[in-house]
Formats: structure tokens, sequence, C-alpha cells
């Protein structure tokens, strides 16, 4: 990692890309060739007349969301949401000195890629070695992957990776002395040049998720990087989002023992594969402790070598209405800022049985239901497209196809009226959806994000 890392800029240099090309210009070109990519049946409710052009020329007419012969289920974003919380994690890392690589698999998309790379962000931080080939495939040229990689074909093609760009930054977990064998073995047989970079992943406790339990046991995968010369240690990392019955007491202590954990492998000389002005990386951070990341972090005192602080929050991109609308970090410190639920699932009443129940035509293949339904928000007229709250509507459940909704006396919902929900869980929503329209406040579609799942 160069001395660069927070910076935003990126790297330049001579790539496939081009000569002396940033980060953010690689991947904002990149991004901008997916407006070539034609309309068709694959992207649900998108007008049929449509069909043909280009995404960008459908942007280029900016159609009226309500009028434009968009169809229903539809998910939209909103234009102005989505400006505000990148702009607003911008400036929570600028003001607490972290690097930030948000989370690619909250939204697989390469225009947001672009734009928070734009915003300054270090690099995208995937999950599984697919997300890394996409960030790849549109120009992502700093990459972590908060996962260890065991599958030797996934190996086989990172090396290739590495040894074709000089530029490329890869940083990969590892939790395991057997998993560093794995490694190890499929690099080897590989013939990789580049040594692949890693960071011991501290679980976050007992029952939590993945990452190596104990510090003695952190010392033994450590001292087994230190024994090949496919890997190279750069730090240590973890994500406090798992830690059992979480608050943010024992988060804190968590964090404390992944700062600690860095301490002892610099004084004990680990990290000393390191060369030049590169960094040591610590790095944790999902989407609703971040607050608590930041202030420890900022205790992390003077190592053999200054430390990249870097942040992986992915869901504040867009936001929510449920998971991470309890759970943000914002709502503990509101002086910070306060990010903004950019989804709305425009829906369609299909069936009124009875007075008290209804039902749309959204369900579990369209909304986010993993961890809490969608919630009814406005209801837009058949007869004259006025738009009011949808007060006394209740989405009780979801079927395939249909969403069931509760509803109380007086609240005048017609079959053909138009119900707009908002969704929970971002990682969910997205995934659901391959090219969606972004909506400014006017009810204007500015621009459609492609979505690779």
């Amino acid at each position: 990692m160069a001395a660069d890392a927070t910076s935003g800029d990126g790297t330049t240099g001579t790539t496939s890309a081009g000569p002396a090309e940033d980060a953010v210009t690689v991947a904002e070109r990149y991004a901008a060739a997916l407006a070539d990519e034609r309309i068709d049946s694959r992207f649900k409710g998108l007008p049929p007349d449509a069909e043909g052009l280009t995404v960008g020329a459908l942007a280029a007419e900016a159609r009226p969301l309500f009028s434009g012969g968009f169809t229903t289920p539809l998910l939209t974003l909103s234009a102005e949401s989505l400006a505000d919380n990148l702009a607003l994690l911008e400036t929570y890392t600028e003001r607490h000195g972290l690097a930030f690589a948000p989370h690619g698999k909250t939204s697989m998309s390469p225009q947001l890629f672009a734009r928070q790379l734009r915003h300054g962000a270090w690099g995208i931080t995937a999950a599984v070695p697919h997300q890394a080939r996409v960030y790849r495939d549109h120009g992502i040229r700093r990459i972590f992957l908060a996962n260890e990689v065991v599958d030797p074909v996934a190996l086989t093609w990172l090396s290739g990776e590495l040894d074709a760009d000089p530029e490329f930054t890869f940083v990969a977990y590892v939790d395991s002395v057997r998993g560093v064998e794995l490694m190890d073995e499929a690099l080897r047989a590989a013939g990789a040049r580049r040594p692949v970079d890693v960071v011991v992943e501290l679980g976050a406790g007992e029952g939590a998720r993945t990452g190596v339990r104990t510090e003695s046991e952190c010392a033994a995968v450590a001292d087994a990087v230190a024994a090949v010369s496919t890997l190279r240690l750069v730090g240590v990392a973890g994500y406090e989002g798992e830690v059992p019955k979480a608050t943010t007491e024992r988060v804190a202590d968590w964090l404390r023992r992944l700062v600690s954990l860095a301490v002892e492998f610099d004084r004990a000389g680990r990290f000393g594969g390191l060369t030049g002005d590169e960094e040591i990386l610590v790095s944790a951070g999902g989407s609703a402790w971040f607050d608590v990341v930041a202030e420890v972090f900022a205790e992390i005192p003077e190592l053999s070598r200054t430390v990249c602080k870097l942040l992986r929050s992915g869901a504040y991109v867009s936001h929510d209405d449920g998971q991470y609308r309890n759970l943000t970090p914002f709502n503990r410190v509101p002086e910070e800022g306060e990010l903004r639920a950019a989804f709305r699932l425009w829906t369609q009443v299909v069936s009124r049985p009875t007075d008290g129940q209804a039902f749309v035509n959204a369900g579990k293949r369209d909304a986010a239901h993993d961890l809490h339904l969608p919630e009814a928000q406005v209801v837009r007229s058949a007869r004259d497209g006025s738009v009011r709250p949808a007060t006394g509507i209740t989405v009780t459940g979801l079927s395939d196809q249909h969403g069931w909704l509760a509803t109380e006396p007086g609240t005048g919902l017609e079959v053909g009226d138009w119900v707009g929900l908002g969704l929970s869980h971002p990682c969910t929503s997205f995934d659901k959806w391959q090219l969606i329209p972004v909506v400014r406040e006017d009810g204007t579609v500015e621009e459609y994000l492609r979505t690779y799942f």
C-alpha cells in the first residue's frame, strides 16, 4: 500500500487503462461505457417502448417517472439522497482521519463505485472473488477482500491480475494456518511473481462469524504467512458487526483488542515485509458501529510505520428504511450529520378483496425481506395522480410476487393506486434489480444504475 492510501486520488502510472490515468478517471471511464448497453426485457419495470435504446439514450430523454411508460413493480433511488450520503461519508472519514473502502457488495454498481472513488474512497471492498472480478472488469485498482480466499482457481486468476498490473493493490483476510497453506500451494502452482497482501482477521468473539479467536492463534497464522514467499502480512482486520450481543462498550472492547494486536505485531517485527513508504493496515467498520471504529482508531499509538485506518461501511450509499435507519451511528452522534434513505419501491394495488386487506404486485423477488418487511410510505392515486402519506397501511407479508397489505378504515386505497414502499437492508435490495432508475425530487429520471450480482 502506498503512502497516498488515504488521499482518495488513487495510484498513477501506465497500465492497460492507459498512461498516467488516476484510479478515479479509470473507474469513471468504465462506468460511462455502461451507457452503451441496450434496453431489453432483462430489466424490470423499464418502459416497453424503450426497447432497443441504449441506457444513455433513455437517460438523455429525462422521462417523468409516473408518465414516462414505466411499469410496476419498479425500484427507484433518490438522486438527492444518493448525493447527500456520498458527500456525508466523505466528510466524516476525512474529519476522523480514516481511509475508506466501502463494501461494494451492497450495490455491485460500477457507477456507484466510481462516484465513491470521486468522493475520496481508497478502494472498494469485496466479499468473494467473483465480486473482485467485477471490480477489475470495471477498472477498480484497489480491492480489499474481507474474506479468506482458498479456491485455487480464484487464486490463479488473482495471481494473473497482480502480475499483469503493477498498479493493482489487493488485500485479503487470512484466519487459519490451513488457509495459508492452501493459498501458498495455489499461488506457487500458478507461478505467482507478486505476493498476495494479507491481513490477519481477528474474530469478534465466541459464537461470532469468521476470524481467529485468540491472540496466540493470530500469532500462529502470522508465523505461517511469514514462512511462505507467496503471501505478505500487511496488517490486521475484522468486523465489529459480529460482536455477540453488541453494545457500544462491547464493540469498543473488541476494537481495542484489534488495535492491541496491531501494536504487538509491529513490536514483534511482523510487518517487516513492508517497504519504502508502505503503511500498516488496520481495518474494520460495517454500517452500524463506524462511530465506535472512528473513536477507537483515533487511539492507535505511533507505530514503526504510518497506519492506514481503513473503514469499510457500504450500506450508507443508499441507507434504508429499516435495519440501518435504526442502527446508524448518526443516531448516536447526530451532530455528525444524517443519512437519507434513497430506496423507494413503487408497486400497484392489484386486488382489494376486503375493506381490511389489499395486495400489491411486488413480493420477495422485488423487495428485501431478510431482516424487515417493507413499509408503506406514500400512495399515488390512479384517479388524479395526487400523492398522500400511506397512513393506516401496513405491509404484513410477502409472497413470491405479491405484497400483503393490512388497511385501516378510511385509507381510500383502490385497485390501480401506486404504493411507494421503503425498504430495509440495501445488501438484499440492490441484488434484485439490474438497472435502477435514479429519480430527482421533481420526478425526473436522470440516470440508470447497472448492477452485477
